[in-house]
């Protein structure tokens, strides 16, 4: 290997001397014109043009040596961890287990299923009891037809009969102003 790379300096050495001989005897003789009457290319062009690419060379060869290079700038760390370590469990107090179990209680009641039961209410049965409680009054209050005490899904069985009456023109709902009370009655019928 030393002998092919010696070989190959010298072919390198050569090669390089060749060239500057033959640069030199273009020097001495004198310039050739061309058939357009241009003088010929300077022989030295092609030398400057080589030594300008090796410099460019030499400059990326010192750019990239300037990089960190594994082994020279930086070595892989290197952690030895011994493998017969046993786990270390928290100490554990009966007051840390006490509360672990009231919280596992509280959640429990949170996530607790409810049993809803379908109660049957009809828009029909309402709008006969809103006719009902009419019956015999001039104007009753809009308020009046509601009990919150029975919960809202009567209250809202309730609201949907009154506009089924007010569609059907059972009943007038009116109002003299804005935020002034909502009255009710019965339609006049003619008779």
């Amino acid at each position: 290997e030393i002998r092919t790379r010696n070989l190959e300096l010298a072919a390198e050495y050569l090669l390089m001397a060749a060239m500057l001989i033959e640069i030199k005897s273009r020097m001495l003789l004198p310039p050739k014109k061309t058939a357009e009457g241009e003088e010929a290319e300077d022989p030295r062009a092609e030398l400057v043009r080589r030594l300008l690419e090796y410099e460019q060379a030499k400059m990326q060869a010192a750019a990239l040596s300037a990089m960190p290079t594994f082994g020279r700038d930086f070595w892989k760390a290197q952690v030895y961890i011994e493998q017969s370590l046993k786990p270390r469990f928290p100490e554990v107090s009966v007051g840390d287990l006490r509360e672990a179990w009231a919280d596992i209680l509280k959640r429990a009641k949170l996530v607790q299923h409810h049993k809803i039961s379908r109660e049957e209410l009809s828009v029909r049965e309402h709008m006969s009891i809103v006719l009902r409680t009419l019956q015999g009054r001039r104007f009753v209050e809009f308020e009046e037809l509601f009990d919150p005490s029975r919960g809202a899904p009567v209250m809202v069985v309730t609201f949907i009969a009154m506009l089924e009456l007010a569609k059907e023109t059972l009943v007038e709902i009116t109002q003299a102003e804005a935020f002034a009370p909502i009255y009710v009655r019965l339609a006049y019928t003619a008779a």
